[in-house]
């Protein structure tokens, strides 16, 4: 932008940003052992989310056939995915927009709000493209996870009991689970966080699980364990397992 930006109409397009994001989104380690993993399934590699640059990401389909999942609905999968992972791809885009007027006469709460925003939107579309993408399987788990997740746990079976058990500590409220590769460490960990932006650093996502009210209450209502069975009915596991092999190699390059 040519000339001083309006403090007035900056903060105004702000307010009005982080208003349709609200509407959006409501509702919305031990290391592993140095043996010869497991084959992994074949199967192509989750591609980078496309996009052509700043304000221009795009919304990614649904990978599966919404009608062929267990326990989980077609309306339920398909309004997730047009309002609430679609909305946090448009703001994103909206913020995006935003930023690229910034000048350096830009106030510094304005460009601290937009920074705020455009991390909430950006962590919200990644997350959900995650999620989709690990659902749509038998929910039989690979010995990739099997393993991976076992060693890091005292076995596959606490995994699982840890990660229900996650998941039922967000229910009624928000958040995600998250079983995770921590390159920092070269371990896997399981979290959870009660918003889109409570990671931790230098992880690696391997299995991603939505928790907030949207991804369930349609079909569930506040029966929260049966939203999870029907999550784990459904996961994709061979997506799973590449993705332990992708932060497998990445660790290990980080090492290097």
């Amino acid at each position: 932008m040519a000339g001083p930006a309006n403090p007035l109409s900056r903060r105004g397009a702000l307010l009005s940003v982080a208003a349709s994001g609200t509407v959006l989104l409501s509702g919305c380690a031990a290391h592993a052992q140095a043996k010869a993993p497991p084959a992994i399934p074949p199967g192509p590699a989750t591609p980078p989310a496309p996009s052509s640059g700043p304000g221009k990401h795009v919304v990614r389909p649904l990978p599966f056939d919404p009608t062929t999942l267990r326990g989980l609905s077609e309306k339920l999968l398909v309004s997730h995915h047009d309002n609430n992972y679609a909305g946090a791809v448009k703001n994103l885009n909206r913020v995006e927009e935003e930023l690229a007027r910034v000048t350096r006469d830009t106030p510094a709460f304005v460009l601290g709000g937009l920074k705020q925003s455009e991390l909430q939107f950006r962590a919200s579309a990644t997350l959900h493209e995650l999620y989709f993408a690990n659902l749509g399987g038998d929910g039989k788990a690979g010995p990739a996870a099997e393993r991976a997740f076992g060693d890091a746990h005292g076995g596959f079976a606490r995994w699982e009991e840890l990660f229900r058990g996650v998941g039922m500590s967000l229910g009624g409220g928000s958040g995600w689970v998250v079983t995770a590769w921590d390159l920092h460490r070269d371990a896997v960990w399981t979290y959870g966080a009660q918003n889109h932006t409570q990671a931790l650093a230098a992880t690696v996502p391997i299995l991603v699980m939505d928790m907030y009210e949207h991804a369930y209450q349609m079909d569930h209502g506040a029966l929260v364990a049966k939203y999870i069975d029907a999550f784990f009915a459904n996961v994709q596991w061979d997506e799973v397992g590449r993705r332990i092999e992708r932060a497998r190699r990445a660790a290990s390059a980080i090492r290097a």
